[in-house]
């Protein structure tokens, strides 16, 4: 009997669902392997592909199934691979029939995504990595953003009812978790589908009350022009929510924004993040950013880049400008290929030299490290604001362990355990 062989993709959503799955399969007698694929870029489905060829070249009486975002938006593509034995849509993601061979089943299991009106509250009592839990509140996205395409691998916006949220998180507590990162595909959607229309604050409020001995919850992303007075409260006002936002930018020049079909603008993101830091002085920003968008000029380019620093961002994720085939996106005037690799890397640079400074700013500082590994006499994690550190001696994985940090280098800190 072996546990399933699980390689996931993607986001933190595809985590948290590759871990249901995990808990969901637990142990079997067949050699399967589920790939759980990403569709945000051309890159993640080519990364898929090619982990899944050389599967079958290692592994060649192995059963391969394929699910998650790229497998519902082009099954037929994945179908057509010979080393591929099934593929099952998200629209099918959580029924564990779909990825067992015990019976026959089509080589495709997959339907109308859109269809879906509800996410369940999958209750699981644990996670692999054994440190910090992931809890999906949402699903889907009602936005039409002209490059994304995950509206079609995800569905309509749907909402788990706060009642199990909160019976998960407690469970989770219960078995010794102390940080748990509340994901979605819109996390500022939240609520919008259910009865009374509560909004994403509304829920962290209440998580916050009804579980006291959760030490830190942490939100993965979310669209700051939605964040609503209950959210900003807690975010400013409890510390146990922790300083550290990422948010979904992709831009930072105005007309660039419009082309997206964002819903805010250059002023908004920055407001935002004043407003933030003035109440709450330690939170740390992370931004998803997009270079080479179609129509992108050199100045719309030098607005993004200067949004670093009006928006004081850390942690950046950039992506080079992926056309995806159904997108709006993809029909305008394209950037070229070169120009939009340069400026991806110029974006990454200015992110690099941020967290750098970040970094610096604190050595002789006191953290408080989130265990997740503890081997060769050393234990990492990550602090409060999300920076990765290294502590000085081992620890307990999922503990919390007060530090001093010490000195930093371009990719951690190093600190001493308190």
């Amino acid at each position: 009997m072996t546990a399933p062989d699980i390689t996931t993709f993607g986001c933190r959503l595809n985590i948290y669902e590759s871990e249901v799955l995990r808990h969901q399969l637990d142990e079997r007698d067949d050699d399967v392997a589920i790939f759980n694929t990403c569709a945000v870029t051309n890159e993640a489905v080519r990364q898929a592909r090619q982990a899944i060829r050389r599967t079958r070249r290692e592994r060649p009486n192995a059963k391969i199934v394929v699910t998650g975002c790229a497998a519902q938006i082009d099954p037929g593509s994945f179908a057509g691979m010979p080393e591929v034995d099934r593929v099952v849509g998200n629209s099918h993601k959580a029924e564990p029939s779909a990825f067992r061979f015990d019976t026959a089943l089509p080589k495709i299991i997959a339907s109308d995504i859109m269809a879906l009106e509800e996410t369940a509250g999958h209750l699981i009592s644990g996670f692999a990595d054994k440190a910090r839990a992931f809890v999906e509140i949402q699903n889907g996205c009602d936005h039409r953003c002209t490059f994304c395409i995950i509206p079609y691998g995800r569905g309509n916006s749907r909402s788990v009812p706060a009642g199990a949220v909160v019976d998960q998180i407690k469970a989770l507590v219960g078995n010794g978790y102390k940080e748990v990162v509340l994901t979605g595909v819109d996390l500022t959607s939240y609520g919008s589908d259910l009865p009374g229309t509560p909004q994403l604050g509304d829920l962290v409020q209440r998580i916050l009350k009804l579980v006291p001995d959760l030490p830190r919850l942490r939100l993965s992303s979310i669209d700051s022009i939605e964040a609503d007075p209950a959210l900003m409260d807690a975010i400013t006002q409890d510390a146990r929510v922790m300083p550290h936002l990422h948010l979904s930018l992709q831009a930072g020049d105005n007309m660039t924004l419009k082309r997206m079909k964002r819903r805010h603008t250059r002023e908004d993101a920055i407001a935002f993040c004043e407003d933030i830091r003035a109440a709450r002085p330690e939170v740390v920003f992370g931004a998803d950013i997009i270079a080479g968008f179609p129509t992108e000029t050199e100045a719309m380019f030098e607005r993004s880049l200067a949004l670093i620093k009006d928006c004081s961002l850390t942690y950046l994720h950039v992506f080079p400008f992926s056309p995806r085939k159904g997108t709006p996106a993809a029909k305008m005037p394209q950037v070229a290929k070169a120009v939009r690799k340069e400026r991806a890397a110029r974006l990454r640079a200015a992110g690099d030299a941020a967290k750098r400074a970040y970094f610096a700013s604190r050595i002789g500082q006191s953290e408080h490290v989130l265990v997740e590994r503890s081997e060769g006499g050393r234990a990492r994690g990550h602090t409060q604001s999300f920076a990765p550190i290294t502590l000085d001696m081992p620890a307990q994985v999922g503990s919390i362990v007060p530090a001093r940090v010490m000195t930093a280098t371009p990719s951690t800190l190093e600190a001493h355990a308190l």
